[in-house]
C-alpha cells in the first residue's frame, strides 16, 4: 500500500480545488474581456501558480513517502510519477509542460503571453482533475474516506 499523509494530501487537494474553481470562473469570460482586465489576468496567473504548486507538492510528497527516485527539477517530478505508474507516461509529458508554465509564470512572468494564459485556461484545466483522479487511484483513496476527488 502506498505511503502518504492523508492530512497533507487533503490540504493540497483543497488548495488546488480553490485555485481551479477561480480559473474555471475566469475561463468563462470572453477572450477580449479577459485580456483587457489586468486584474483578471493577474488572478489567473496567481491561481495557475497555486494549482500547479499544489500538484507539484502533492507529487513530491508521494515520491518521498514511497522511496521513488528524487526528481531533478519540477518538471521531472511528473516524469517520476510516470515511471512509477502514478500517471501514464503520456500524461506525464503534459504535466511537465504544466511545470514549465509555472516556472515561466514565477521566473520570467514579463514574457508570459496573456493570450496563452487564456488559451491554457480554455483547454487544460481538466488536467488537474485527471491528475487528482490518477493520484486517488494510486493511493486507493476511495477506500480511505476521501470524498470528492472528482469535484474539480
Amino acid at each position: 500500500m502506498p505511503q502518504f499523509s492523508p492530512e497533507r494530501i487533503r490540504k493540497m487537494v483543497s488548495s488546488m480545488r480553490v485555485a481551479v474553481r477561480q480559473l474555471s470562473d475566469l475561463s468563462g469570460l470572453k477572450e477580449n474581456t479577459f485580456l483587457n482586465d489586468s486584474h483578471k489576468i493577474a488572478s489567473a496567473k496567481y491561481n495557475f501558480i497555486i494549482a500547479i504548486e499544489a500538484a507539484i507538492d502533492m507529487s513530491n510528497h508521494i515520491i518521498s513517502q514511497n522511496g521513488f527516485r528524487a526528481p531533478e527539477d519540477y518538471a521531472d517530478t511528473f516524469t517520476v510519477l510516470g515511471e512509477y505508474g502514478v500517471v501514464s507516461e503520456e500524461f506525464a509529458k503534459e504535466l511537465r509542460k504544466m511545470a514549465r508554465f509555472r516556472n515561466r509564470l514565477v521566473h520570467i512572468y514579463w514574457e508570459v503571453d496573456d493570450k496563452q494564459v487564456y488559451k491554457i485556461m480554455q483547454s487544460n484545466l481538466g488536467d488537474f482533475k485527471t491528475l487528482l483522479n490518477s493520484i486517488a487511484s494510486f493511493l486507493s483513496l476511495d477506500n480511505m474516506g476521501f470524498s470528492g476527488m472528482d469535484e474539480l
